[in-house]
């Protein structure tokens, strides 16, 4: 699965929210990056891929 900008934008804008509006410290989203970035690496990373893939294409296919 590609990540089109669309979800990028869109994750991007939840985490400002979510700084802005609900005290997220940077050091959490620091935090939550590394996660992820090492998340990425272990062999949980393509069963992630699908789920994220599943999901993206259930929204999508509720869209006319």
């Amino acid at each position: 699965m590609e990540v089109s900008i669309p979800l990028v934008v869109i994750l991007g804008a939840v985490a400002y929210v979510a700084w802005r509006y609900m005290g997220l410290r940077v050091w959490h989203a620091v935090i939550c990056l590394l996660f992820g970035f090492f998340l990425g690496a272990t062999s949980a990373a393509p069963e992630i891929r699908r789920l994220v893939a599943a999901i993206v294409e259930w929204f999508s296919a509720g869209q006319p």
